[in-house]
């Protein structure tokens, strides 16, 4: 194997050095053959009479395949027939091969002719493949092939080198995976075969990082083993520069004193009302920080009470976070004179860096920082708060309500979006952090941080990007085993799909790479603001479910159904409750009503038949999350029926029986005010709607599959 590699390296730098961007296809077959990628028989011809020879000993039907570095996409260039059987049809095909070569392309360098085996009928075509991802590096793909690659798009992706149960998930992760199995009689495919194809793929892109994709288009899959019909290699920039990582230890050391830092420099402190430095230091200053606060002014003087320091050598000692609030040709020098006096953290609120094509400036301030050590949080941010701490170092509003909710934003916008909710809802939050252009500090420090912080029980991330999607996933996989992740990734485009010169580089859209990735790092994704921001005060609410058996109890048909509809999109299991329980059931509604799942106990009822049913799902060990539907009636008050609901659920927990309960209360006002009762007593609750309960109960799920829970 090891001389195959060597083999394959010097393949890839001769076509280097030939100054191509892709492989030819005997080159591609030597990479194959270098990592066991099975290929039919062939040969590579240069005359006629020698592609007739190959055919012969080749045996039964070939195909003929033009070979030229400067003919990438054969079939456009009429450069491939297939079905060859006679010595007659061959050297036609070669010479109508030749010639059509010549007319599509006449400067094109033309090697020769390839004579390949014809791929037996009967296999089903599917795509195997890999791409280098901005964010995530080289990732492999997977997907139905041929030309229902490109009009279903049906493909999915995992981290390259992948492991053998990735690759499992990956032939259950696309649409069509029933196809694989077999359908209507048909055969299954050799699964074993083809995961270990992806496996074998993926070891060969990620082995070399010059190449920027690999693409087998088709793969004929059948019950006998797969065969890969075409191989093409696409070469990319072999020099990726990493940005620089630091240890975990070096990460929790520096975030531990930007979190809870004993005392905070202000750069740009002023006095003046209307200015940043104002609202940053009287933030600090009112929010009830108890470590010392330093303002730094160049005209010194007294700001808000504080001695203004005129540079930050004259600071004390001992600072472990600078605020910046001063423009941006500023930062620089200032910068200096932070890493020089030791300071660890420098939180960098103003604009005027990459956002507005500044990219040196900015490099700038990473190569100071690297320097002197120092950690970077933005530039272009609104600052960030630690409530548990009583800091608040923005310019915004200050927030102290502290809970267990640690939210991070990409933009300032949705910063103050989530600071809105937060206070809108009274979510008790651990941090919220801006983290704008990521210079340094980006969402992989924050987890790992968060991940130990004992404040923390789940975490909401707001990214438009990810600059090291690797550390992100190994910092994500470690986080999720303890504690839930919501992402919420903006920008749903492909635009990097122009520039692909595969198959599978066209199909490696943004966000079809990032929604395979996050899925695979056990993130919950989340569709849009309202539902990440939901999702973050809702799990922790939420205990952790110990099976997949959801009730529904509801007291009216109609919501019964759209809760179930809701359950199946959020890949819940609906419960098929058991004789004796359907039948305990029955015995506390109406004939009128339905024992199924959902449960219907009809509208009707008083709260004594709502507090029944409620207990018996509870006390049955079978049963492991609840889902109740209220129909706001006269005789079921809705804050009889929250007092009854949250009174029932505490006495189980007391007694040691956790389990998820979520409520959809359907009525006129009063049921916002019952919804809001609940959810602080642990049931999480919503008024006017079918959907967000269940959506908040499908992620509290997916986080526990992904934490090995279930």
């Amino acid at each position: 194997m090891a001389d195959r590699q060597a083999d394959a390296a010097a393949v890839l730098r001769a076509a280097r050095a030939a100054g191509r961007t892709t492989l030819t296809a005997p080159e591609g077959r030597l990479l194959a053959d270098a990592y066991g990628i099975p290929t039919p028989a062939e040969g590579l011809a240069e005359t006629a009479d020698a592609a007739v020879a190959l055919a012969a000993r080749i045996g039964g039907p070939v195909a003929l395949k033009i070979v030229s570095p400067d003919i990438p996409h054969k079939t456009d260039a009429g450069g491939v027939q297939v079905g060859l059987s006679s010595a007659a049809e061959v050297r036609s095909a070669f010479a109508a091969i030749v010639r059509n070569a010549v007319a599509y392309a006449p400067e094109a360098r033309v090697e020769g002719v390839l004579v390949q085996e014809m791929v037996p009928e009967g296999g089903l075509e599917v795509l195997v493949g890999a791409v280098t991802d901005p964010a995530f590096g080289k990732v492999v793909a997977f997907g139905l092939g041929g030309v229902l690659v490109e009009v279903l798009k049906d493909v999915t992706f995992r981290l390259a080198p992948a492991s053998a149960a990735d690759a499992e998930s990956m032939l259950d992760g696309i649409r069509a995976a029933e196809v694989l199995r077999g359908v209507r009689g048909g055969p299954a495919v050799d699964r074993a075969a083809l995961a270990d194809l992806i496996v074998r793929v993926s070891r060969l892109a990620a082995d070399f990082p010059g190449i920027a994709e690999v693409d087998l288009n088709p793969v004929f899959a059948s019950p006998d083993g797969v065969l890969a019909a075409d191989v093409r290699i696409v070469l990319g920039d072999e020099s990726t520069p990493e940005r620089r990582r630091y240890s975990e230890e070096e990460v929790l050391a520096s975030m531990e004193r930007l979190m809870r830092p004993r005392s905070v420099v202000v750069i740009g402190a002023s006095g003046q009302p209307g200015k940043i430095g104002h609202s940053v230091l009287r933030n600090l200053l009112d929010g009830g920080f108890g470590g010392a606060v330093h303002p730094v002014n160049p005209k010194g003087g007294d700001i808000l009470g504080r001695t203004a320091y005129r540079s930050v050598a004259d600071v004390p000692d001992g600072a472990d976070v600078a605020v910046f609030a001063v423009p941006a040709p500023l930062v620089p020098a200032a910068l200096e004179e932070v890493g020089r006096k030791g300071i660890p953290n420098a939180v960098l609120i103003p604009s005027g860096f990459a956002e507005t094509g500044e990219h040196a400036l900015q490099e700038r301030l990473v190569a100071i920082a690297e320097k002197y050590g120092t950690r970077l949080l933005g530039p272009n941010i609104y600052g960030y708060y630690a409530p548990w701490h009583r800091l608040c170092a923005t310019f915004c509003t200050p927030y102290d309500v502290t809970g267990p909710v640690a939210l991070t934003s990409q933009s300032g916008g949705i910063g103050m979006a989530v600071l809105g909710f937060a206070r809108a809802t009274g979510t008790g939050v651990s941090a919220i952090v801006g983290l704008g252009n990521k210079a340094d500090v980006d969402e992989s420090d924050l987890l790992t941080y968060f991940a130990r912080d004992p404040h923390t029980r789940s975490i909401a991330m707001h990214l438009e990007d990810l600059k090291d999607g690797r550390a992100f996933v190994a910092a994500a996989r470690e986080t999720v085993r303890e504690k839930p992740v919501v992402v919420l990734k903006a920008g749903r485009t492909g635009a990097g799909a122009r520039a692909a010169g595969s198959h599978t580089g066209a199909l490696a859209g943004d966000d079809a790479v990032y929604d395979d990735i996050l899925r695979q790092a056990g993130v919950i994704r989340a569709p849009g603001l309202d539902e990440m921001l939901e999702y973050a005060r809702s799990l922790p609410v939420l205990p952790t479910p110990k099976g997949e058996n959801v009730v529904i109890i509801t007291g009216a048909g109609g919501s019964g159904v759209l809760l179930s509809d809701a359950a199946v999109d959020h890949g819940l299991r609906l419960m098929d409750l058991p004789d004796d329980l359907e039948a305990a059931f029955q015995r506390f509604i109406p004939p009128f009503g339905a024992s199924g799942n959902p449960v219907d106990i009809t509208g009707g009822e008083p709260p004594a038949t709502y507090e029944a049913t409620i207990r018996l799902a509870l006390r049955d060990p079978r049963v492991h999350a609840l889902v109740l539907g209220y129909w706001h009636t006269l005789v079921t008050p809705p804050m009889v029926f929250a007092e009854l609901t949250a009174r029932v659920v505490a006495e189980f927990r007391s007694a040691g029986v956790e389990k998820p309960v979520v409520a959809s209360l359907a009525g006129d006002t009063e049921v916002a005010e019952a919804s809001a009762y609940l959810f602080g007593r642990g049931v999480v609750a919503y008024p006017y709607t079918t959907e967000k309960p269940v959506a908040a109960l499908g992620a509290k799920y997916r986080w526990a599959r992904a934490a090995g829970l279930l």
